[in-house]
């Protein structure tokens, strides 16, 4: 897969993790995993970058004796889920055309 294209997945399925509620990092990653392969750091820099870009806002809580860092996505995090579902219903059709134009002869 496109590197672009990974990137940008994996950023907005940790915006779709986060609308099922405040989480942290281990949590994420372990939720994502059966979708997604997404490593320990490649996630913290996700998070980071959305959290610059008022995506994510991140909290430290205090949790058995331990401060956690505790995600949670915001309403700019939220207008990006939806832009990137208009935008991936484009690459759905464009995907469906390539199909069809490139791959119909194929079937037959």
């Amino acid at each position: 897969m496109d590197t672009q294209l990974k990137r940008g997945i994996l950023e907005v399925c940790v915006l779709a993790e986060l609308c099922r509620g405040q989480s942290y990092g281990y949590r994420i990653q372990k939720d994502l995993a059966q979708y997604v392969t997404l490593s320990e750091s490649a996630l913290y820099h996700i998070l980071k970058r959305q959290e610059q870009a008022g995506q994510v806002q991140a909290a430290s809580v205090e949790h058995e004796g331990r401060l956690r860092r505790m995600y949670s996505i915001t309403e700019k995090g939220r207008a990006r889920l939806t832009e990137f579902r208009e935008q991936w219903q484009e690459v759905g059709r464009a995907i469906e055309f390539i199909e069809k134009a490139a791959f119909q002869n194929d079937e037959e």
